[in-house]
């Protein structure tokens, strides 16, 4: 077990529920519908990947070697480049503060996620 990974994951998870009823309740009033769906799947993805990066905590007591170690690396960045880079550019857009460059950096972050699927693949075929 990584313990790190699972505090992570538990944290990640709760800020996933609490983002989520704030785009439900508190941005609803404020974002369009267009804007609000961008958060949405900000929130989906890190939920998803809270899970993942749950699974690799878990994994890792059976599966200790570096493509796991990564692979739970790698969500958490895509977790915070692919969803935070949504959470902001939803405000930027919102607020109209000319950032949607912002955007660009998403699919980093994507690139973190499906990397991190590979490393789950390759972590738990190593034989070691």
């Amino acid at each position: 077990m990584h313990k790190g990974f699972i505090k992570t994951a538990a944290f990640a998870g709760a800020l996933a529920v609490g983002l989520g009823a704030f785009g439900a309740h508190g941005l609803k009033k404020i974002f369009s519908p267009e804007i609000l769906q961008t958060w949405e799947t900000a929130v989906k993805y890190q939920f998803y990947h809270v899970l993942a990066l749950l699974a690799v905590g878990i994994l890792y007591d059976r599966f200790a070697n570096t493509l796991i170690n990564w692979a739970g690396r790698l969500f958490i960045a895509g977790m915070i480049i692919f969803s935070g880079s949504l959470y902001l550019l939803c405000f930027a857009k919102n607020g109209e503060w000319g950032m949607d460059w912002i955007g660009a950096i998403t699919p980093v972050g994507g690139v973190c996620f499906i990397l991190g699927w590979l490393f789950v693949l390759g972590g738990v075929m190593r034989k070691d």
